[in-house]
């Protein structure tokens, strides 16, 4: 596993990092966005889909729906929010079989996943040192 750490001082260092994500993401990427509450997963995800689909465009927390789905020019985006997941198996009446297809996923609290994480993904830890300033790492798993 491959590691890169950097330290965000505002929201909008994070969101260009996010950007930095998406431009360099490829169909079949797995982000998994790790971090307490608070910490930007959110602001992480909202960035990158603006930036490949449309700056425009409402992008609400799939809290509640725990899917939301966005046709981009490079990819369908699917943005999981997994934080209501009761139990792993669940993440099959969400489309799971179907994200996996090719897809960019985003999911945040992927640790609801258990054993059925992918076996390849980019993890993205947020912690936050403060009100603004975060610590980003980035770790890529791929198959062996």
């Amino acid at each position: 596993m491959s590691s890169q750490i950097l330290e965000t001082l505002s929201e909008e260092e994070t969101q260009n990092f996010a950007i930095q994500c998406a431009d360099e993401a490829v169909k079949g990427d797995i982000f998994l966005i790790n971090g307490p509450l608070g910490a930007g997963k959110s602001v992480f995800c909202r960035s990158f889909i603006h930036h490949l689909v449309d700056k425009d465009i409402d992008v609400p927390s799939p809290t509640f729906t725990l899917v939301q789905t966005y046709d981009a020019p490079k990819s369908t985006i699917w943005h999981f929010d997994l934080y209501r997941l009761e139990s792993p198996e669940e993440i099959y009446e969400l489309g799971w079989e179907d994200a996996l297809q090719d897809n960019i996923l985003l999911i945040e609290w992927p640790e609801r996943l258990e054993n059925l994480k992918p076996a390849h993904y980019k993890e993205i830890i947020i912690e936050p040192i403060d009100d603004e300033s975060r610590k980003i790492t980035l770790n890529i798993k791929k198959e062996i």
